[in-house]
């Protein structure tokens, strides 16, 4: 088993370094920035670890394929994400596919998406508070929100719940 040490005496060699992240993913935060800024290491440490993207450079928390593999994986660490990457449809309604909570890091324009806003509630119901004013107040992302959760009808508008369909979630019908 490669240790920490190890890493940090050899964080410049690429094919250590590979190794060493073959067997434990998270190794790579004692890479060197060079090796962190590598795509091709980076990538390798993503597809067995998802979360290891908080390491990687900052050019390449820019580069979509490599967050896109990393929120396919762990959807939450689209938090590492450039702005610029935040504000991507692709890797936004990914992570909200696995982890509703991603919406909370997606931008103002994509928490204006309905498509985007009914993946993320479909995972997380309270998630709605963060979807636009326009959204929280839509029948279907409504819905959607209560069905995987009834706690969500705390963010949602009093003139909202006195809806039928959305008094026959709430009271249990």
């Amino acid at each position: 088993m490669i240790s920490k040490e190890e890493v940090l005496e050899n964080s410049n060699d690429k094919d250590f370094v590979l190794k060493a992240i073959e067997e434990t993913p998270t190794l790579i935060e004692f890479a060197s920035d060079e090796l962190r800024d590598d795509k091709e290491v980076m990538l390798e440490a993503i597809k067995r670890n998802g979360e290891v993207l908080e390491f990687a450079s900052d050019r390449l928390k820019d580069d979509k394929e490599v967050v896109l593999t990393a929120t396919k994986e762990v959807g939450w660490v689209v938090c590492y994400a450039s702005e610029r990457l935040k504000a991507d449809r692709d890797i936004i309604l990914e992570g909200c596919k696995i982890d509703g909570q991603v919406l909370y890091h997606a931008s103002q324009e994509l928490r204006d998406d309905k498509e985007v806003v009914l993946t993320a509630v479909s995972q997380k119901g309270i998630i709605i508070k963060y979807a636009s004013k326009r959204l929280i107040e839509d029948t279907d992302v409504i819905i959607a929100a209560l069905k995987q959760n009834k706690k969500a009808a705390i963010f949602i508008p009093i003139e909202c719940r006195q809806r039928e369909e959305v008094k026959a979630i709430l009271e249990g019908e």
